[in-house]
């Protein structure tokens, strides 16, 4: 009787475990920078930071806001998600690329140890992708920056040789030239880019070998560099690490390699590092110059499909355009070249991987949070948006999947984070340098009285949208037109004072914001989607909601109000996206729920 009791108490267990939920973090756009790391080859270690006591190696505060990510505090960002991932009991961490920024050799060696030390202490197995940012190009190239900070307060150089640097206080080091291909997977292969012992299966594009009869040992011959190098242009052969990975029993994670450098000029050598077009356009390259990776997610949805395996993608670039049907209205208003319009993966894109057989894809790349679904015939793609941690909205998607058919999606947001304010000091220092400077535009000192890591990445949204969106994206003769007007005179441009009080609405409520608001919170929806609802007021968002629809009822021809419709269009299209907080994807029904 007892045996009896025993083998069913087991059969109930294997059962109740195999049914239990996987789960995957996904942190994308950490852009690490080793604040407290070392050069092989020079003995610079940073300038003392009188709060600590440390040597930092740190970027300026101006380069920062300047920045659409921060290069500093994201470090601390890093620490405490992957704190939380192990408070959570999470296993399986994947980082949908620029993982560093810009792949020096000292940031990788820094990131390497952290992940090796939560893999080591909490079991985490991470699997990285590539981004734009890691590799800048496909081969190591020297360079440099000129802003990070000196000891007096000053930018200071750090380049890779004296030929690059442009500065007159540097420091040199070979430690701060571009990794490739090459020197990214010497040092970061047991993190997803080589097989591991634990993984149940590991392939790459161009690994013939069939899954049935995968081994450790084959998977590690696929792996090797010269192996996995593809034609991306007649007599061009760069490297692609893109592969597949089991790390739970029925669970595929496709890591594709999104990258495509293609040569600037044909007549060139094609180890010329310098004759490389940068990757940051994304999807819309690899229709045309990487085409193997579509036969390649075909051949491993047949193969998920018939085996019994559940297919999660990810990659550094989206899928699906990220703007929530706004992409036309922004062109019409600003211009084609703006609002990194560039950046919006083609129609054809969501529809050649759906025909694919891809049905979920996380990406990164655009530091925003969004959801997009596209289906094409009888495909759904569902295709989601990690946030940076190096932005607003800093957080990381967390992947819970239920079943083959049903997933759920949570967003993690970091307000508080230990440490954020450790380099402040240092901040002050700069500052007080920049004053003694008439022709720079100062960043607000106040960013240095924030209270947590959310509010000071919201103050880091303000000062990039004045420093830099606003110069660089809108026209000149608009923003001089609306710059002054606050919600009231917004109404008024398009209301009288009877057609209000006929409507019961009271024109000086509207008083309490101004443009720059309007403009500001335009921003938040675009990189936080619905979470920026919990950072404008109440009564505001009621307010804009009340504008949009006077304004989409307006048929003036004066140009002013024309370009406001346009500007509350896009504020609506982007304030009310598909879910992307909480979710659940129901690939049975094809669609989301908001939960």
């Amino acid at each position: 009787m007892n045996k009896i009791i025993i083998s069913f108490l087991t059969v109930v267990f294997s059962f109740s475990y195999a049914q239990k939920p996987v789960q995957i973090a996904f942190l994308s756009d950490v852009h690490f920078q080793d604040l407290y790391g070392s050069f092989s080859d020079n003995n610079f270690k940073g300038i003392i930071n009188p709060k600590t006591g440390k040597p930092t190696i740190l970027r300026t505060m101006d380069s920062q806001l300047h920045s659409t990510r921060i290069f500093n505090e994201n470090y601390f960002a890093f620490l405490k998600a992957l704190d939380d991932i192990v408070e959570k009991g999470i296993k399986i961490v994947a980082m949908p690329g620029d993982f560093s920024d810009d792949g020096q050799a000292y940031n990788l060696r820094g990131l390497h140890t952290i992940l090796e030390q939560y893999h080591r202490k909490y079991g985490i197995r991470f699997y990285l992708t590539t981004g734009n940012h890691d590799p800048v190009g496909p081969f190591r190239k020297d360079g440099g920056k000129d802003d990070f900070l000196g000891q007096n307060g000053k930018p200071l150089g750090v380049y890779s040789t004296e030929s690059v640097s442009k500065s007159t206080d540097k420091v040199i080091t070979k430690d701060i030239a571009e990794s490739g291909y090459l020197e990214i997977l010497n040092e970061l292969k047991n993190f997803g880019f080589y097989p591991q012992k634990e993984d149940l299966y590991w392939s790459t594009p161009f690994d013939r070998n069939s899954f049935k009869n995968y081994t450790y040992k084959k998977g590690l011959q696929s792996a090797a560099y010269s192996k996995r190098m593809y034609e991306v242009a007649k007599g061009f052969f760069v490297p692609d690490l893109s592969y597949v990975v089991e790390p739970v029993k029925d669970v595929w994670l496709i890591a594709i390699d999104g990258n495509t450098y293609i040569p600037k000029n044909i007549n060139e050598r094609p180890e010329n590092a310098s004759n490389y077009k940068g990757a940051s356009i994304g999807y819309n390259n690899v229709l045309t110059n990487k085409q193997h990776l579509i036969q390649w997610v075909k051949k491993l949805a047949a193969e998920a499909k018939k085996n019994n395996k559940t297919l999660i993608a990810f990659t550094h670039y989206p899928m699906i355009d990220f703007n929530d049907g706004a992409t036309q209205e922004i062109q019409n208003l600003l211009g084609e070249k703006k609002w990194q319009l560039e950046r919006v993966p083609q129609e054809e894109v969501a529809k050649v991987f759906a025909d694919a057989g891809l049905q979920i894809h996380f990406a990164g790349h655009m530091h925003i949070n969004d959801t997009g679904i596209r289906k094409a015939g009888d495909n759904i793609l569902v295709n989601v948006q990690v946030p940076s941690l190096a932005a607003y909205l800093p957080a990381y998607k967390i992947l819970t999947i239920q079943s083959p058919e049903k997933m759920e999606v949570q967003t993690e947001v970091l307000n508080e984070v230990p440490r954020f304010d450790e380099l402040f000091a240092l901040y002050e220092k700069e500052y007080e340098a920049l004053q003694s400077n008439a022709d720079k535009m100062l960043w607000n000192k106040d960013i240095l009285k924030t209270k947590s890591y959310h509010d000071f990445m919201l103050f880091h949204l303000k000062e990039l949208v004045r420093l830099r969106m606003i110069p660089d994206d809108w026209p000149k003769e608009f923003i001089e037109k609306a710059k002054d007007l606050n919600g009231e005179d917004l109404l008024l441009l398009i209301q009288n004072k009877n057609q209000l009080n006929e409507k019961q609405i009271k024109s000086e409520t509207f008083k309490k914001w101004s443009f720059d608001d309007l403009l500001l919170d335009l921003y938040k929806f675009q990189s936080a989607d619905e979470i920026a609802k919990k950072d404008i007021p109440e009564e505001r968002l009621k307010q804009y909601q009340l504008l949009e629809d006077l304004y989409k009822e307006n048929n003036s021809n004066d140009p002013l109000i024309q370009q406001l419709k346009s500007v509350f269009k896009i504020l609506s299209l982007l304030s009310h996206g598909d879910p992307a907080d909480h979710f659940e994807i129901d690939l049975k029904r094809k669609e989301i729920r908001k939960l």
